[in-house]
């Protein structure tokens, strides 16, 4: 908060006008609360959080591109600050967002509950753990979201290299390559990127027909498969147009047999 105490500093993510300007306004009624910066995307509220490092963010859920959860994913971990997702009804939202402890706010937005979030966020900075228990309970959150399979296909990943953010079209990706809890992308322009994401979570926002599992830790693009080749016991290995080549597993191999290699 503020040198005096007295203000929560508060940011707002909101890809509609309308909703950010009523969010702004309710916010200007309470005393003890000052705005510090608005966006109108999840790439903008990223750069605007860590300039800004409010205590507060109100992010809407379902922004285009980067939406809120990608936003949490694309901070620096110092400057994530706590978070209270803005949505429209949304069943697993709320699920996840509950068991979690993370707190949420339903459009449209009531004055009064919106006086909740604020306390609840002053009293969550009064202790001294509140880092990271929230970034414990954002991150189960995702995962829990993840999991169900609410969240809209990806056409583009964001990607963090230091001070910058890439958009890597799903379109472009060649293989995604799992090292514990990294992911190794590499495109067609033979540039390879890495977040921190799960692949089973990754794979469940991705066009099923488009990407195939090949173990535990790999997923490649059908559309870049260059070779099929028969292995002794029944397995595959796959050959891409980048030369990367992976074995398959027992269970993929019989899988891929299904998906590829029958008429």
């Amino acid at each position: 908060m503020s040198d005096s105490g007295d203000k929560l500093r508060v940011a707002i993510a909101d890809d509609e006008r309308p909703a950010r300007s009523f969010l702004a306004a309710i916010l200007r009624r309470f005393d003890d609360v000052e705005i510090v910066g608005e966006a109108a995307n999840g790439m903008d509220a990223v750069a605007m959080i860590e300039s800004t490092r409010p205590d507060l963010a109100l992010l809407d859920l379902h922004m285009p591109e980067v939406d809120g959860l990608g936003v949490i994913r694309l901070l620096k971990k110092n400057t994530v600050p706590l978070i209270a997702f803005v949505t429209a009804y949304d069943e697993y939202a709320v699920r996840a967002f509950e068991v979690n402890a993370v707190d949420y706010v339903l459009k449209p937005v009531e004055p009064a509950r919106l006086r909740q979030t604020i306390d609840r966020a002053r009293e969550r900075l009064e202790r001294q753990d509140y880092r990271s228990q929230e970034t414990e309970n954002l991150r189960a959150a995702a995962s829990a979201y993840d999991a169900e399979g609410r969240r809209p296909q990806l056409q583009r990943i964001p990607v963090r290299c230091r001070d910058e953010i890439f958009l890597v079209p799903v379109q472009n990706l060649v293989s995604v390559v799992a090292d514990g809890e990294l992911l190794h992308l590499k495109t067609t322009d033979m540039e390879t990127y890495t977040i921190v994401y799960r692949l089973r979570d990754l794979a469940a926002r991705l066009e099923p027909a488009q990407f195939v599992r090949l173990g535990r830790g790999t997923l490649v693009n059908v559309e870049m498969i260059r070779r099929i080749i028969h292995m002794p016991g029944g397995t595959f290995t796959v050959v891409l147009d980048n030369n990367e080549e992976f074995r398959v597993s027992r269970l993929q191999s019989r899988l891929l047999r299904e998906q590829l290699l029958r008429l």
